[in-house]
């Protein structure tokens, strides 16, 4: 018998499965790699919301427990995944200069919004009215971390590749069955596969589809994360990530001409260089439509619990929840009203 069944191993999924680790649990690990937006995702850990400058709930505490969640995580698998890097906002106006300094009065806000313009010229990027840096940002090399985590589960006998069965799944007095697995409590952190889990598909998991680039452009001379209506990221040797478009309607994870030409549209907007685009890739994001994660234990079945729905922000907030549900299991203590599922059943 193993302490913890986990069904995914994206951000959710391993954050879940580290968390256990750390408490020293037993755990297996099931994924058939049917989900892949936490590996070609963006990566970035943001505390603003920089449409409405407004700050992400519990900014501050989530970033403490995530970072320190990932130095321990750098210790044990040996490699670099986390990078410390400014974001810039691009001012458009002398009006959201104005909007931008107005946030930085802002009591929540002050930790994470420098109160000094830059002004620094980028080569091949046009800022007349310079940047505004959001301060604690970087970003997370997710598909290293997450193929380095699971070879570590592999190397270990913690993991196991093949589709779940749901139908397969029994649950008894204090554990559930699943084939031969025998575990005292499986968590379901399939992302959008949620979509076919009979426990918890009556959860609004919407699904928002995203389309990233990797583009080649020797003449950009960039050594932060740039927002404007995309992200660019440096990855070195003139290679940028660019993301993302939001695609509510399709649900599949093949990249597409019209994400591939509404993206090339964005980047010739900003850039005033040639690039070339070195790779496509499209995932569909978990979101949820209140914007909220969905943790929590099915009302029916005390043994089965769900950690899904992390959206855009999963580096940010995956550490955080999964120690949120951890400890809601082991010691029953109580979830934040705003990401517990029971915000949709009669028990909330």
């Amino acid at each position: 018998m193993v302490d913890y069944l986990i069904i995914g191993s994206g951000l959710a999924g391993i954050s879940f499965s580290e968390m256990a680790l750390r408490n020293s649990k037993s755990i297996m690990v099931l994924d058939n790699n049917s989900q892949n937006s936490s590996k070609i995702a963006g990566g970035l850990y943001n505390p603003v919301i920089l449409k409405r400058f407004s700050e992400v709930g519990q900014a501050q505490e989530h970033l403490l427990i995530m970072n320190d969640f990932f130095i321990a995580l750098k210790d044990k698998l040996k490699i670099q995944f986390d990078y410390k890097l400014p974001i810039l906002r691009k001012f458009f106006s002398i009006e959201e200069q104005n909007n931008w300094f107005l946030a930085c009065d802002k009591v929540n806000l002050a930790p994470f919004l420098s109160t000094k313009l830059i002004s620094r010229k980028y080569a091949a990027i046009d800022s007349p009215f310079g940047y505004g840096e959001v301060l604690q940002t970087g970003y997370v090399d997710t598909a290293l971390l997450l193929n380095k985590y699971k070879e570590y589960l592999i190397s270990n006998k913690m993991f196991l590749e093949h589709p779940f069965d749901y139908t397969l799944l029994q649950e008894e007095e204090g554990f559930v069955r699943y084939k031969d697995i025998v575990a005292k409590h499986i968590i379901f952190a399939e992302g959008f596969g949620l979509h076919s889990n009979p426990y918890f598909n009556y959860l609004p998991l919407d699904g928002t589809k995203g389309e990233l680039f990797i583009i080649k452009a020797d003449a950009l001379d960039l050594d932060v994360i740039l927002n404007t209506s995309v992200f660019i990221l440096p990855l070195g040797k003139g290679l940028f990530k660019v993301g993302a478009t939001y695609n509510w309607a399709d649900k599949t994870d093949r990249p597409t001409e019209e994400g591939k030409a509404e993206l090339t549209e964005r980047i010739k907007e900003i850039l005033k260089c040639d690039f070339e685009i070195v790779a496509h890739f499209a995932g569909v994001r978990p979101t949820v439509r209140d914007r909220k994660p969905l943790v929590g234990t099915h009302a029916a079945h005390s043994s089965i619990h769900i950690l899904n729905g992390l959206g855009t922000r999963g580096v940010m907030l995956g550490p955080a929840l999964a120690k949120a549900l951890f400890e809601k299991i082991e010691y029953n203590k109580p979830l934040e009203k705003a990401f517990d599922i029971r915000r949709f059943d009669k028990r909330g």
